[in-house]
């Protein structure tokens, strides 16, 4: 592992589908990052234990708990840490309101920026007409997917064997299929729409494994990306400055953490992204 670059602090620090009891689940990546990066709020944007594969089968080793102990940490030195539930870990839905080990479950939020700015803040599966109309699709899907990421792990041990950087084959190859680049771009549009119904400046959401920031029509729209394929996080600064994270390369090639500013939010796919590298907005 890379030698410990210095803690960043921050207002607010929003992380989604790290899917915890999955093989997929990059624990090692999420625990370094939560190391070196501190927050006064943290969102926990939905899928963070993966209940569906827990149900198929119980897989959960000591870096699981780490992870789990590493939040609670932050919760009792002062974090405020909410819990968004998403399709995964639906269980906690019923518990809205609830504190466990001083993390807090809500199905919704709205989040004020330090800027005056105000965001929703959902999972956004309620968005994905196939999970929410044709479950059984859903979990073939899902099936599917772990095909692909059982190839991504094969990949990143060889990959870092003869020192190359992670790359995500299943993020790679979700987009070279114009029917998963049109289910992004639609749900993008139906986010950002609900966002407009709640009359507020952006949406913050996970869900889909794809980090962005890009404006839609009025609409600041933020996904946070995953912990599975591109190891992504978005936080928001002092000034209410949000920034897209990818920590995907932290571990296994060393590189510089770099800046990138804009006037206004640029799209950047994390398969792309270095680790890092961030995007400002």
């Amino acid at each position: 592992m890379n030698s410990e670059p210095a803690t960043r602090h921050f207002r607010t620090l929003f992380i989604s589908d790290v899917h915890l009891g999955s093989k997929a689940a990059k624990t090692d990546f999420l625990l370094d990052f939560l190391r070196c990066h501190e927050a006064d709020t943290i969102f926990l944007v939905g899928d963070i234990v993966d209940g569906w594969r827990l149900k198929r089968s119980w897989y959960w080793p000591q870096d699981c708990n780490d992870v789990v102990q590493k939040l609670l940490r932050k919760a009792r030195k002062g974090t405020r840490i909410v819990y968004i539930p998403g399709n995964h870990d639906e269980f906690l839905r019923g518990f809205p309101g609830s504190h466990f080990g001083g993390i807090e479950v809500a199905e919704r939020m709205i989040h004020e920026t330090a800027d005056g700015k105000k965001y929703l803040v959902l999972h956004g599966d309620e968005f994905d007409v196939v999970v929410r109309n044709a479950r059984l699709l859903a979990y073939l899907g899902d099936w599917a997917y772990d095909m692909a990421i059982a190839i991504n792990i094969l990949l990143a041990r060889v990959r870092r064997v003869i020192g190359l950087p992670y790359w995500s084959f299943s993020a790679w190859a979700k987009l070279q299929v114009k029917q998963a680049v049109n289910f992004i771009g639609e749900f993008q549009r139906v986010v950002a729409e609900e966002a407009r119904r709640n009359e507020v400046d952006g949406v913050i959401c996970g869900h889909i494994h794809h980090a962005v920031m890009e404006d839609i029509d009025g609409i600041h729209y933020i996904n946070t990306g995953d912990w599975v394929e591109s190891c992504t996080a978005i936080v928001e600064h002092y000034d209410g400055r949000f920034e897209l994270i990818s920590w995907g390369h932290r571990i296994g090639a060393p590189v510089e953490l770099k800046a990138l500013t804009a006037d206004r939010p640029i799209a950047m796919p994390a398969e792309t992204a270095k680790a890092g590298d961030v995007q400002a907005a």
